[in-house]
């Protein structure tokens, strides 16, 4: 994911506010970097519940770049958001990815996912083990 992160800010750094001075820009441009960098991590470690993952980055680096220049940047943002979600859906395909975050079977009363951790070598979490006796008993 470093590669992707990295790919959309290399093609969008320079496009940062050139009417500031260089000290700003250079902090500017930390900034656009750890936004990437914060995307791509939250979008491998949790694919499935990252909705919109290039809307949400050009909304936390819009504010760094010339009006002008939005256009560009959204397009980049996109297109690079696009390749790691088509790298990451191609991995889980394959079963080479896991998301690195294992989530508990069960369903909450609500009809949702249990967002929680499973216990080690289990399927179920804490609070839903019980659920995996069950199981085994059937």
């Amino acid at each position: 994911m470093y590669q992707y992160s990295r790919a959309i800010y290399r093609s969008i750094k320079d496009l940062i506010d050139p009417y500031v001075d260089d000290a700003t820009r250079i902090q500017f441009r930390r900034e656009v970097l750890e936004a990437c960098e914060q995307t791509m991590e939250r979008l491998a470690k949790d694919p499935l519940y990252f909705a919109k993952p290039d809307r949400a980055l050009f909304q936390d680096i819009r504010r760094y770049f010339p009006i002008t220049c939005q256009a560009q940047v959204a397009w980049a943002v996109r297109e690079g958001v696009a390749a790691a979600v088509a790298f990451i859906e191609s991995q889980i395909e394959a079963g080479a990815f896991d998301g690195g975050v294992a989530r508990c079977r069960a369903t909450t009363r609500k009809g949702k996912p249990c967002q929680r951790t499973p216990l080690p070598d289990r399927d179920y979490c804490p609070s839903h083990q019980h659920l995996e006796r069950s199981q085994v008993a059937a």
